[in-house]
């Protein structure tokens, strides 16, 4: 059997949504980087929106992030999603409501003066005190079990840590249902492993070149 490849652009949330899937399964796959500001004919010939993440699987290729968590927890044992069909639609459209915050970060990341970042940090802070207040249940969304919808959030934790060690902005600050969230995924050994080790060298490299207001 062929082994799942996921095509990857290192900084990517999406991309690493799909890794902790993929970990958590116990699924054996391969990944490769790309460089999206520079992609290879190959890449643009298999993906349909030029974007990550892409699986390339036995039956094909497969694109978005939340398409591809869905194939894999369909393919594949240990479901991720809750049994109950309401929890689950519940889940899957807090899954949609997730998503438009990483675009949020991305674009709080690279504003190029404190005044343009602050309506996005508002965007921000709306959505995470909306979340702070859906998050009753411990350890995980829905409780005893992690699901997808915590592999999808978890990536934003990911980022959040890094701008409050490396700029000192706590966007978790007065929100102790989402810290102690976070703290939960983090910890978690696939979170870990989801995590590229030059992250943050990456990161402060792309800030550096958009002139972001955080790098003095």
């Amino acid at each position: 059997m062929k082994k799942p490849r996921l095509i990857s652009f290192k900084v990517c949330p999406f991309v690493q949504r799909n890794v902790i899937l993929l970990k958590e399964k116990d699924i054996d796959f391969d990944i490769i980087h790309i460089d999206l500001s520079d992609p290879p004919d190959w890449f643009l010939d298999v993906s349909p929106t030029k974007k990550v993440p892409v699986l390339e699987v036995e039956e094909g290729v497969l694109f978005e992030s939340a398409v591809i968590n869905e194939y894999l927890n369909d393919k594949h044992s240990l479901a991720l999603h809750p049994s109950d069909v309401f929890v689950r639609a519940k889940n899957r459209a807090w899954i949609e409501f997730m998503s438009p915050l990483y675009m949020s970060l991305f674009g709080y990341m690279m504003s190029t003066s404190e005044n343009s970042a602050e309506a996005i940090k508002k965007t921000i802070n709306d959505s995470l005190d909306t979340l702070e207040q859906e998050k009753i249940q411990t350890p995980w969304f829905n409780g005893k079990n992690i699901s997808i919808l915590d592999i999808s959030i978890a990536p934003l934790f990911v980022y959040l840590d890094f701008i409050k060690r490396n700029f000192s902005k706590d966007f978790l600050a007065g929100k102790s249902n989402l810290k102690n969230w976070s703290n939960q995924l983090m910890q978690r050994q696939a979170i870990i492993d989801s995590v590229v080790e030059d992250l943050d060298e990456l990161f402060i490299e792309k800030m550096k070149s958009a002139d972001s207001f955080l790098i003095e």
